[in-house]
């Protein structure tokens, strides 16, 4: 059986061991806003959606190297998104990934900037790397509407502030699926295309991607939300059962937990098939749809 915790640590290792040099050069006081960019995206991290980038790629016979760029810059752009929805004018967190938060460890301004800085360095990162122009197009397009305030993690993110005030939605299931379809799934949906774009997938297997990426998208939100309810904070490395205390919209509040759990093993056993069209290539994502609701953090 594939062991995808032990795969996905070989990756994590050598995928930070690349990262680390890509924040060097900075110089002068203004430099501190690059350490705090650093600090954020070495701070830990399953490194989850990168190597959706490089198995998806991998699909299709591209390497490590040949999906480094595309990984990063999704990596840079996810660790942007939780600098900001750390902030006290969001969710007011002093943890991420069981160490204090960019603007605890920094200062709330810096880690706006912060933020900023990790957001633009993504496309920077794209621009540059050594893909032919029809495929970074094609990639800075996609990232930056997976990322955006119409269809995208931002839409998403205001979506979640704004069900926060609502004491009884009209249709609450609707909702909370609209949310995660946009603040969670946009970016694994990205992950997922990123790999079949890279590897030149015809429409049909890149249909089969997106598929499974919305399957395990909405798994991984269920699985954050029963982490929230009721997981072992010194695992999760955050602050937990903020969800009920600021009366967030989430598959918990809607289902409770029992019945969340068994819609998330459902949606896995979907992802499952949804990628046995690959054969024994889609193994790994297998095992990562698997791990995706079994995990403790």
């Amino acid at each position: 059986m594939t062991d995808i915790k032990e795969i996905l640590k070989e990756y994590s290792t050598r995928f930070n061991a690349e990262i680390a040099p890509l924040f060097d050069g900075a110089n002068g006081p203004e430099a501190r806003v690059v350490e705090a960019m650093k600090y954020s995206v070495m701070n830990g991290g399953k490194r989850l959606r990168p190597y959706l980038v490089y198995e998806t790629a991998g699909l299709f016979g591209k390497t490590f190297a040949q999906s480094f760029h595309a990984a990063v810059s999704l990596e840079m752009l996810h660790s942007y998104s939780l600098i900001h929805d750390d902030l006290p004018a969001m969710d007011n967190d002093d943890l991420r990934r069981g160490k204090p938060t960019c603007h605890k460890q920094f200062d709330e301004a810096t880690a706006i900037l912060a933020g900023d800085g990790l957001l633009t360095y993504a496309f920077e990162i794209l621009a540059k790397a050594d893909y032919s122009a029809d495929v970074k197009i094609e990639l800075i397009r996609l990232l930056s509407q997976g990322a955006g305030a119409f269809k995208g993690m931002v839409a998403g993110q205001m979506l979640d502030l704004y069900a926060e005030k609502i004491s009884q939605p009209e249709n609450p299931l609707t909702l909370i699926s609209h949310i995660e379809e946009m603040k969670t799934g946009c970016l694994l949906s990205y992950a997922c295309q990123a790999g079949a774009v890279l590897g030149g997938a015809n429409a049909d297997e890149r249909k089969s991607l997106v598929d499974y990426s919305r399957k395990i998208g909405i798994a991984f939100q269920i699985a954050d939300d029963i982490l929230d309810a009721e997981g072992d904070p010194q695992l999760v490395g955050k602050t937990l059962k903020k969800d009920k205390d600021q009366n967030k919209l989430t598959f918990v509040s809607c289902y409770g937990v029992e019945k969340a759990r068994r819609i998330s093993a459902d949606l896995i056993t979907q992802a499952i098939e949804i990628v046995s069209v690959f054969g024994n290539k889609g193994e790994n994502l297998q095992a990562l749809a698997r791990f995706i609701i079994e995990r403790k953090f």
